[in-house]
This record gives C-alpha cells, structure tokens and sequence, in this order.
C-alpha cells in the first residue's frame, strides 16, 4: 500500500479555481454526452445578459443581471428601487430579459432563486413554477428554485 501526504490550503486562489473549473467541465463533458454533444456550440459559451432602468434624471431605477447557457436564461439578480416598485417596473425587466433570451440567443427556458420575502409570488405571476426549496437557507428563511418555459412567438 502507497502512503500518500496531502496538505489541504484555504485561501482564495483564482488560478486555482480556474484550473478547477476548466477540469470539473472535461470531466463532465467526458461523462455526459448531452454536455459532449453542447462543446462548442455558440450554447456551450456562458453570455452576460443585463438589462436596466434609469429614471428621468439618468439614476438606476431597476435592473436584472443574469446569464444564458444551454439554451436557458438565469435570472441572478432582479432588483427595482423602492421609489418605483409597484410600477411595473421590475416586470418590464423580466419581460425584456425573457425576449432576449427566446428571440436573440434562443433559449427555451430560465430559471431562478429567491427567498421567501423577496419574488417567489412576483415570477409566479410570470408563469415561473417552484421545483425546488431549500428551508432554512439561511436559518429563519427559505429559498426558492423556481423555472419557466419560454414560448417562442
């Protein structure tokens, strides 16, 4: 039997996790021929996708961050300053978001995750479904996973 020594480090590493990251994607790739089959296309490339509101004076009234892969759209932050919610405004965000990714970059679906007091009724209302929940995440709060199918017009 071979004795092998390890040293565990913990601090952050960039080059680290790139190097990671580039593995844990060969590996999956080599193990998952719906990923194998995805290298390489223009849907295999993660793409930034941003859409914002300003007000009448040029301040940020809104936004969504989010990105498209593989055909979906995730929505990572949604967000509308208080002076204009109940405006539509957060709507507006989603709804172009949503028409960029089915028209632009061809996605067919999006997904997101919120927290209890923040959107699950909100994309709900959007036609967004719960397929998941992680209670006490963190303590006192639960997450919601919740997905949409994008109809193309």
């Amino acid at each position: 039997m071979v004795s092998r020594m390890f040293r565990i480090e913990t601090e952050v590493d960039r080059t680290r996790r790139d190097l990671l990251r580039s593995r844990l994607r060969d590996t999956n790739t080599a193990a998952s021929p719906v990923l194998r089959a995805l290298r390489g296309t223009p849907a295999a490339r993660e793409a930034p996708l941003h859409v914002w509101v300003l007000d009448a004076t040029g301040d940020l009234a809104g936004g969504l961050v989010g990105h498209t892969w593989a055909t979906w759209l995730h929505v990572t932050y949604l967000w509308v300053d208080g002076r204009h919610r109940g405006s539509g405004l957060g709507s507006r965000l989603l709804t172009e978001a949503e028409r960029i990714a089915r028209e632009k970059r061809r996605c067919t679906a999006a997904r997101v995750e919120t927290w209890d007091f923040q959107a699950p009724d909100f994309y709900r209302r959007h036609g967004y479904e719960v397929v998941g929940t992680i209670p006490d995440y963190p303590p006192g709060i639960t997450e919601f996973t919740l997905t949409k199918r994008l109809v193309t017009r």
